[in-house]
């Protein structure tokens, strides 16, 4: 007897019958269409991990009568979490206004109107966005006028990184909002 309450995985598993291309009930709120990947949640842990002990540090100080050190290594703790926050955040998401690009340290969002397409092409891409390149493949957005977004999906990201059928299921359900959405 599978317990459904327990998964991830069971909206997805009640209308795996229905096959919609566009699993979402909203389509005005913003969602990513996939989950985070375990490189990137990992990664969100360290992060979350190390900002523990600059906050323990940070209550050590002040015990130790410096406030104004306390109070600039718990800033630093801060820091430290909203980086793990917001690395979580990373990727596209999507709702009926437009597709939302979320990057480190910038968000660009499009209207679906100036989208030309979305689609996937091999191309050399980043390994865990690190400066080295392998060769892979990319979900390249395509604005009407101007130049395409940086690629952020990508079979070799953090969120899909020895998960190639996660990749594909992203690159569908995505292509699947832009071929809905641009007209």
């Amino acid at each position: 007897m599978p317990l459904t309450f327990l998964t991830a995985d069971r909206d997805l598993d009640d209308r795996a019958a229905e096959s919609a291309a566009l699993p979402h009930d909203e389509p005005d709120h913003w969602r990513r269409p996939y989950r985070p990947g375990p490189w990137r949640v990992g990664a969100a842990a360290v992060f979350l991990l190390l900002a523990s002990f600059v906050l323990l540090s940070a209550m050590i100080i002040a015990l130790a009568g410096s406030l104004p050190g306390a109070l600039a290594v718990a800033a630093i703790g801060a820091l430290v979490i909203a980086l793990a926050l917001r690395l979580l955040r990373v990727g596209i998401w999507v709702s009926a206004q437009g597709l939302r690009q979320v990057n480190l340290l910038q968000t660009t969002t499009e209207p679906w109107s100036t989208v030309a397409s979305v689609r996937t092409r091999q191309q050399p891409v980043r390994w865990l966005g690190l400066p080295r390149t392998v060769q892979g493949q990319a979900l390249i957005v395509e604005r009407r006028q101007g130049t395409p977004l940086r690629a952020v999906v990508t079979d070799h990201s953090g969120d899909f990184l020895a998960r190639p059928e996660a990749f594909e299921q992203a690159a569908d359900v995505l292509e699947a909002w832009a071929a809905e959405y641009c007209a």
